[in-house]
């Protein structure tokens, strides 16, 4: 398990992908549990599955498809993550990062962070999506950072400012394409926790108090990392579940995806929307 990658190798992973792409993409998207099915809608696409990939880590988890979809949407050049990977898995936070710093190097300028969160505003259905206009780096403040080691100088500050983790335009945008397909965008905090464990009422009452919306496990150790290096960011939570703030209800991954049937169709048409615009 490597706790740390050089730009060397970094940039030969880099290299042993450039070749199989159709075009050099502007746009990298990440798509979380249940989630995947939005990049059938890239065109002209062609598939790397993560395995073909040397060092890129592979997703253990049932509803990441594990593949790099290249193409384009909306006529914008874009390199989807059909499938993350995640600390809970077993892999160091580097690793956890890692395919962030490839597509930087393939010459991505944005980043589309997706995911399956956990409602922990009591307003939140399931179905619903939140724009995340910040983050609470729970597992961060505690250490677990995909910056820890030698600091990469050619990508990025030691210490990078993190008061505008989420592109304010590119939020804008996504208020826009929202309102133009008449889609509900709560916007709120999202809190990164380390898994696999869903939280017990009283973490999420904890959470509650501290100012979270949505709960997750990813996602902001790869807005870190993009953060990091210089990449505008816009995230967007698929809500998977009720906040079960009383313990009187039953928490499961089959949900997560269940739910992600009704998120991808308002998803797609937000991303799309703001693939439009910019």
């Amino acid at each position: 398990m490597k706790e740390s990658f050089t730009l060397p190798e970094i940039d030969r992973i880099a290299q042993s992908i450039r070749p199989k792409l159709i075009n050099a993409p502007r746009v990298g998207l990440i798509l979380g549990s249940g989630l995947g099915s939005l990049a059938e809608a890239v065109e002209g696409q062609v598939k790397i599955p993560y395995g073909e990939i040397p060092d890129w880590p592979v997703s253990t988890v049932i509803g990441h498809q594990g593949q790099l979809v290249n193409g384009t949407l909306q006529g914008q050049p874009v390199l989807v993550m059909q499938g993350r990977v995640h600390y809970y898995e077993g892999y160091s936070m580097a690793q956890v990062g890692l395919p962030i710093r490839v597509m930087q190097r393939l010459g991505i300028e944005m980043l589309f962070v997706t995911n399956a969160a956990g409602a922990v505003n009591p307003a939140y259905e399931p179905g619903d999506l939140m724009l995340i206009v910040d983050h609470l780096n729970l597992i961060g403040m505690a250490g677990l950072t995909p910056l820890r080691g030698p600091n990469l100088d050619e990508l990025g500050l030691r210490f990078p400012d993190m008061g505008q983790a989420y592109d304010r335009q590119l939020a804008n945008l996504a208020r826009q394409a929202a309102d133009e397909s008449e889609i509900k965008l709560h916007e709120g905090v999202y809190v990164c926790l380390a898994g696999p464990s869903f939280e017990t009422p009283a973490d999420l009452r904890f959470l509650r108090n501290s100012g979270a919306d949505a709960v997750g496990m990813s996602t902001v150790p790869e807005v870190t990392v993009a953060r990091h290096g210089g990449t505008r960011v816009l995230g967007i939570s698929g809500i998977s579940n009720k906040a079960n703030l009383d313990g009187n209800t039953l928490t499961t991954h089959e949900e997560v995806l269940e739910a992600g049937q009704q998120i991808v169709p308002k998803l797609i048409a937000v991303i799309n929307g703001v693939l439009r615009r910019i």
